[in-house]
């Protein structure tokens, strides 16, 4: 009996239904935690991260024809296939120490091997043919700069793609621009972030507390958890309401005190009138 009454002791039931009205109880706590948190990521965004600007171009990247002596085989759809496949392989020739050195050395560039290697980015547009060099820096000039050296490096016969990679050839679709506005950071993702923190804190601290809060509060927890167990004798509810509670019997006691007082006040005063006549 010992041992059952002890092991639903140390079961505690979660009652969603009561965190949730703990939620609601405290919803003013939420809203204000998420406010907080997305005010506090919008201004760290805002005065702590530094813009970046993105500058792309747009390569043709051609499988050739082949000639053998005086025989030329015609492009074919595998051929284009083929174009788009490769594009991989144009990925790893961009970001080598050859090419991003010499654009360093023509383009005097100020950043190292390792600064320009993190900035250019190569990628294929779908499942076409057409390479995307983009370019990310502090600077909007800068990373159109940039873009345009690496562009003529890698379509330059002698040392770019078609220099490397026998039987290809690239053709510049479009140059890289001037970005008129940052690429990253985003104000609204970062402070929709801030608040998502905030409500989620905010939601976790309340319901740890009211898990860790041994409190009883209510008549029907010890009749619900403790439902096997008859009950012996109960406490009344000391509750001030018209001379129903503890306090309002008080009250009526030192009502009935007074009258008494008075009354006897009253015949003191009778006799001491009657011994003066």
């Amino acid at each position: 009996m010992a041992n059952n009454l002890q092991n639903k002791q140390d079961v505690q039931e979660i009652d969603l239904l009561k965190l949730l009205k703990v939620l609601w109880s405290r919803v003013w706590l939420i809203v204000a935690a998420a406010f907080l948190g997305g005010v506090a990521f919008f201004v760290y965004t805002f005065f702590f991260i530094t813009p970046q600007y993105q500058s792309s171009a747009l390569l043709y990247v051609n499988n050739n024809s082949l000639d053998i002596g005086s025989t030329k085989l015609n492009i074919t759809s595998g051929d284009i296939s083929a174009s788009s496949s490769l594009i991989n392989t144009y990925c790893v020739i961009l970001k080598s120490r050859t090419t991003l050195e010499q654009a360093r050395f023509e383009g005097e560039l100020p950043y190292t091997y390792e600064q320009l290697r993190s900035k250019v980015n190569g990628s294929a547009e779908g499942s076409t043919p057409i390479f995307k060099i983009t370019v990310t820096d502090p600077d909007p000039e800068m990373a159109a700069n940039i873009c345009n050296t690496v562009v003529e490096i890698m379509v330059d016969p002698s040392s770019g793609i078609s220099g490397i990679v026998e039987g290809s050839s690239v053709s510049v679709i479009d140059y890289a621009v001037v970005a008129r506005s940052a690429s990253s950071p985003s104000y609204m993702k970062n402070t929709a972030i801030g608040m998502l923190i905030g409500f989620v804190l905010a939601c976790g601290i309340i319901i740890l507390i009211s898990l860790m809060d041994s409190t009883i509060r209510e008549e029907e927890f010890l009749l619900e958890k403790y439902k096997d167990i008859p009950v012996l004798a109960t406490v009344p509810d000391l509750v001030e309401d018209a001379g129903n509670g503890y306090y309002g019997y008080g009250a009526s006691y030192e009502r009935a005190g007074d009258k008494a007082r008075s009354a006897a006040n009253v015949k003191i005063d009778s006799k001491n009138k009657g011994s003066e006549v």
